[in-house]
């Protein structure tokens, strides 16, 4: 089995989205099996409760957040989409990968505010996005997805306080098991040995975009941004290939 992950791409209205239809035709040129998108797809910025009350905050709207969100879907899957139609008319097999969408913090912020006020129940909802409509599957946030032998989470937590675990090493000690995380910008990557010889891979990937972050300021900014495939998965085990942004959008 082959899959294909893209970590956090916080897509924000204004952006460029070019970048989206750059991995969508990777995916149709490597055809995995299944797309993992580890959440945070869309950074829904109009709901953040960290930039109320500042300058950056001016302008922002849930319904431009939402637009911007199905907007990029639209972009990151329309390769797949114009592939499917070529291959229909000339009556060849589809290309229908799995797709799962692990639903992040910034996805979250909706859940949260309608916790907050309990007015907003039914106005506000997590499938505004769409994303079941797009044909993803949809988990909630922090729920773990087992694919392959390998688990899948927006992050995985670290003791009683519910914490993201602060390294690709310590999930890998805490998880004792293969592990796939977003949610902390760049790449790290552990791995150790079972028992039996079976290789355990930890990652943590959580950038996937070509924005820059204000509160990271210039250095802080300087981190890896890609997606990642993992091929032949077999019972937690697979070679893993990082593929950076500025690759995919080299590629002729």
């Amino acid at each position: 089995m082959k899959i294909l992950v893209i970590p956090d791409t916080q897509i924000r209205p204004g952006d460029s989205l070019e970048f989206l239809h750059h991995i969508g035709r990777y995916i149709v040129d490597k055809r995995p099996d299944c797309v993992v998108c580890l959440g945070d797809f869309a950074d829904m910025a109009s709901l953040s409760s960290y930039d109320v009350g500042k300058k950056s905050f001016e302008g922002k709207r849930y319904t431009k957040d939402i637009a911007t969100a199905k907007m990029a879907m639209e972009v990151l899957l329309d390769p797949i989409n114009e592939y499917n139609k070529q291959a229909k008319a000339n009556k060849q097999k589809l290309y229908k990968p799995r797709k799962v969408m692990l639903l992040g913090n910034h996805e979250n912020r909706i859940n949260r505010v309608v916790e907050s006020d309990a007015k907003l129940e039914g106005v506000l909802k997590i499938e505004d996005l769409g994303y079941k409509e797009f044909g993803w599957e949809v988990y909630p946030f922090l729920e773990v997805v087992l694919i392959g032998g390998v688990a899948f989470s927006h992050y995985f937590t670290s003791g009683m306080l519910g914490r993201p675990c602060a390294s690709a090493a310590a999930q890998l000690s805490k998880k004792h098991m293969s592990c796939v995380a977003g949610h902390q910008q760049g790449l790290q990557i552990a791995t150790s040995h079972r028992a039996d010889g079976t290789r355990l891979t930890s990652i943590i990937a959580g950038s996937c975009y070509e924005h820059n972050e204000d509160y990271l300021g210039p250095q802080g900014n300087n981190h890896w941004r890609g997606i990642i495939m993992l091929h032949d998965v077999q019972d937690g085990a697979f070679d893993l290939m990082p593929i950076s942004l500025n690759y995919v959008k080299a590629r002729k």
